[in-house]
This record gives C-alpha cells, sequence and structure tokens, in this order.
C-alpha cells in the first residue's frame, strides 16, 4: 500500500513539473516572438455594443471572430469552497458575460433543464434564456450565437427544441448555410444563431429555426499541459478550411482541464495556466498563416482583455474588407 501511494505521489509530482515545464516554454515562445497581430492594440470601453460600432452592412458573418465562454453558464454551479472550484468556469451570469461583450456561448443542460457541468447541477436553463431576452431588450444589433447541449450522460430535455423556439421566437436566425455570406445587417431584426446538440433525440433539420451540431465544430483536447493544449489547438486549427470557403462555424477553446493524474484540481488553477497565453495564441495563428481560420475563441473566466484581442481581430478583417 506505502508503494502504492509512493508511486502516486511520484507521478503526480512529475506531472507538476512537466507543468512548470511547458508554462515556461510558452513564456520563452512569447518573449522571442512577441504577441502583435493585427487587430492587437484594440481597445474599447463600449463592449456592450460593439458590433453596433461596426458597419453591418459591409461585415459578413464568416468574418467576425466571435468572443466566447466555455462552459458559460456556471457562475453559479455547486457549493462554495467545496464542489464549486471543481466545476465553475465562469464568475459572470450570462447577461453579465454579454453587457461585457462576449458573443458566443456554451451551454449544457440535464434532462430538467438544469444548467449542468458534469454531474452539477445549477438554476434552470430559463435564466440563460431571460438574460438573453434582457440583453437583446436593451441593444439594436447585437448578434450572438449560442450553443445548447445536453451533458454527456444525461438523457435529453423532453420537447426541448420546440420549447427553444417558442422562448426564442423572431430572434432566431433560421439554420441556412447561406448565413455565412450574408452581411450582419441581412440577419436583422433575427440576431440568436442557436445551435440545438442533443444526445439521442432528432437534431434540428435543414431550414429550422435551429441549427444542427454540424455547423458549429471543434477539437476537444482533455490535458491539464498548456503547451499540449496550445499545439493541439493550433494544429487543428491549421486543418480547418478558410472561413471563406467553409459552412460551420469554428471553435477554439483557450482552456485546460483538471486531471486526477495532477496534485492540482481546482478549474481556476489549471485553466489559468493557458488562459494568460490568448493573445500569444492569435499571434502564432497569424504567423503560421491560420488567421483566416479563426472564428469562434473561447475561455474560462473571460476577462475584458480577452474580448478586445477577439473585436480587434474582427474590427482588422472589417477595416480591410472595408478599404
Amino acid at each position: 500500500m506505502l508503494k502504492k501511494f509512493e508511486h502516486v505521489v511520484g507521478e503526480k509530482a512529475s506531472r507538476e513539473k512537466d507543468v512548470i515545464a511547458q508554462e515556461k516554454h510558452l513564456h520563452e515562445l512569447e518573449k522571442r516572438e512577441g504577441t502583435q497581430f493585427p487587430g492587437s492594440d484594440f481597445h474599447t470601453d463600449n463592449h456592450k455594443e460593439w458590433m453596433s460600432a461596426l458597419n453591418l452592412g459591409d461585415l459578413k458573418v464568416k468574418d467576425v471572430v466571435w468572443p466566447a465562454t466555455h462552459d458559460s453558464a456556471t457562475n453559479d454551479i455547486g457549493i462554495p469552497f467545496i464542489t464549486r472550484p471543481f466545476a465553475q468556469c465562469q464568475t459572470l451570469s450570462i447577461y453579465d458575460q454579454l453587457t461585457a461583450g462576449v458573443r458566443a456561448f456554451d451551454i449544457r443542460v440535464d434532462n430538467h433543464q438544469h444548467v449542468c457541468h458534469g454531474i452539477l447541477r445549477s438554476y434552470k436553463v430559463d435564466v440563460v434564456i431571460n438574460d438573453i431576452k434582457r440583453f437583446m431588450s436593451e441593444t439594436k444589433a447585437e448578434i450572438i450565437l449560442v450553443e445548447f447541449r445536453t451533458e454527456y450522460g444525461y438523457a435529453d430535455p423532453p420537447n426541448f427544441d420546440t420549447w427553444l423556439i417558442q422562448q426564442l421566437g423572431q430572434l432566431l436566425v433560421p439554420q441556412d448555410p447561406v448565413v455565412f455570406d450574408k452581411v450582419l445587417k441581412d440577419l436583422l431584426p433575427a440576431r440568436v444563431i442557436c445551435v440545438w446538440k442533443p444526445n439521442k433525440t432528432p437534431a434540428p433539420s435543414p431550414g429550422s429555426p435551429l441549427w444542427s451540431s454540424g455547423f458549429l465544430k471543434d477539437n476537444w483536447t482533455d490535458t491539464d499541459l498548456p503547451e499540449t493544449k496550445f499545439d493541439a489547438n493550433l494544429k487543428f486549427l491549421g486543418e480547418q478550411a478558410p472561413n471563406s470557403s467553409r459552412k460551420y462555424f469554428y471553435r477554439v477553446e483557450n482552456t485546460a482541464t483538471p486531471q486526477t493524474s495532477s496534485f492540482v484540481l481546482d478549474v481556476y488553477s489549471v485553466t489559468n495556466r493557458i488562459r494568460k497565453f490568448a493573445r500569444l495564441f492569435l499571434s502564432q495563428a497569424f504567423k503560421k498563416g491560420f488567421g483566416d481560420r479563426l472564428q469562434i475563441f473561447a475561455s474560462d473566466y473571460i476577462e475584458a482583455d480577452f474580448i478586445d484581442a477577439c473585436i480587434g481581430v474582427t474590427v482588422s478583417r472589417h477595416t480591410q474588407t472595408s478599404e
């Protein structure tokens, strides 16, 4: 038993050495190559209506870099100081994220329409819907993308697609691949691209007010090692077609995930290993020729600097297409 314990401790200690070494490598890359990219100097004080500040008549859907959150509705999940540190990925409500500039969301639900992360449940998804409606009532032209999916291991909530359509109604942008080539102005007054990803029930069909999961793709690398995740994100991004030719949204998750092989299991400490390298990632994406593939960029514990970086790339693209 003692030898087994010593072996486990040794493995965890080795893991922490790997984390430290990988963070060091990323810091060295940052120091050596910098974090400059088109739009990297952008800053706005108007995060609530940053889209409206652009010319929506010449900015296409496919050219927006959507600031996004991962496990978006976990601000109130779990018991504080007990289970919350292992499941919480955001501290802001959906409404507060919207006013902060976030425009793409990842909402997981269980069979009773509770927001959840794994086995932990939070408030009913009505809270999310009401936050979206409130934000929409306060703004005129902000467009958002929200993914609702049944969390792994749960049955789909009954008639959830019908419920979503009833709740969001005329705000919904119907499923149609031509949307990617439309300018944002042409979507109005519809302002919500809503993806529904059930576990077993039928996916939304073509022409539905809801979008199927095939229109929102990503490549999830389940690791707490920051350089491993960073490199995997670059690799998978580089394998995508340019935004100009593909008919789906592609999401990059600038996040790291706690692993049982490590001493550190709280989400904030683990994800912060890579969260601080968001600008480095954008810079490297452009240097490797992948800048035209960037679209949805997601983070845990969202901050204004991350949102400015995403908007900056969008503004840079907007300026180029307007000239």
